[in-house]
């Protein structure tokens, strides 16, 4: 990482990442209200500076066509997933960015082994894959709903006690096994408290216009609180590891943690430092020509290169 800025960015993330090992409570580890100090006024240039660097990070990813990224994304209902990804991937290319969503798995998805459907949406290289729940729901709702493991068809002898261990370890494989090859996986939690989750659930109701985004459900979950809490940081425990950490990102303040999802994702980006292929020496003379022919087709009185022109063009110093 030779841009400076990484420095500074690596700086700001590392109190939100799981140390590879760590036992993790996350009742007593991380404050949904964190905020670094910082002040919401300061946060909407933060914002756009993060992004900007987002912007000019994927540019070269695409451009080099060597790495992937997957960004792995959690959070318990109304944590945020959707505005986070809407406001911190608003300067990029779309076309280098595919969202998935993972609802209630498919009857072709359960005729298949659980990290399948995941596996068919990951990255091209050159591409940023974001998922919006991700292959973790494997060991949080199912986790908590032991109904849903029944569902997947599963051989009898796989169903003992330390099938979740052995999911980690799975997991845990399977990303190393990208890293390997190019992919990178960065996770995030977005970590909501319960009373901010009680007040947004309260907004969806109060206005119509927000009306859509409630379900009944969703308070039925809320019921299973700490056994959420539980199953988060077992996981985060778990597998938060040098290949594929996780950062418990605070979820309270909305534009916190939008900053802080664009400062992680561009550390990433940052941390592969792609760069735009050299076209080498034979394909730079072509160019030359190529220019040169252009060049003499500038009508009469325009600059023969109007790029280069404004270029080069002198600045004009500030009184």
């Amino acid at each position: 990482m030779s841009d400076k800025r990484a420095d500074r960015i690596a700086d700001f993330i590392e109190p939100l990442r799981v140390p590879p090992g760590s036992k993790v409570r996350l009742e007593r580890d991380f404050d949904p209200r964190y905020k670094a100090g910082m002040k919401k006024r300061d946060g909407a240039e933060l914002l756009r500076t993060g992004v900007a660097l987002l912007a000019e990070y994927q540019e070269r990813l695409a451009a080099q066509d060597t790495y992937g990224v997957v960004l792995a994304l959690q959070a318990l209902d109304a944590g945020g997933k959707d505005g986070t990804i809407r406001h911190v991937m608003s300067g990029v290319n779309p076309q280098g960015v595919r969202v998935s969503s993972f609802k209630v798995p498919s009857s072709e998805e359960l005729d298949h082994d659980y990290l399948w459907r995941y596996a068919r949406r990951l990255p091209a290289r050159g591409e940023i894959a974001i998922f919006n729940r991700s292959h973790y729901e494997e060991v949080l709702v199912v986790r908590v709903h032991p109904e849903v493991l029944l569902r997947q068809k599963l051989p009898e002898h796989v169903l003992r006690p330390d099938i979740w261990d052995r999911r980690y370890r799975e997991i845990n494989r399977w990303e190393h096994y990208l890293t390997d090859n190019g992919f990178k996986v960065v996770k995030i939690f977005l970590n909501l408290s319960k009373e901010e989750q009680r007040t947004r659930f309260l907004k969806r109701i109060d206005l119509p216009e927000k009306n859509w985004k409630f379900s009944a459900a969703d308070v039925r979950e809320r019921r299973r609180w700490d056994e959420y809490q539980h199953a988060f940081s077992e996981m985060l425990s778990a597998t938060s590891t040098k290949w594929a950490p996780w950062y418990v990102v605070p979820a309270d303040r909305k534009w916190f943690a939008r900053i802080c999802a664009a400062a992680i994702l561009a550390h990433t980006l940052m941390d592969i430092d792609p760069q735009f292929p050299d076209v080498g020496e034979e394909a730079r003379k072509d160019l030359l020509v190529t220019k040169r022919s252009l060049e003499r087709e500038a009508p009469a009185g325009a600059p023969a290169d109007p790029y280069a022109a404004r270029r080069d063009r002198p600045k004009k110093k500030r009184g």
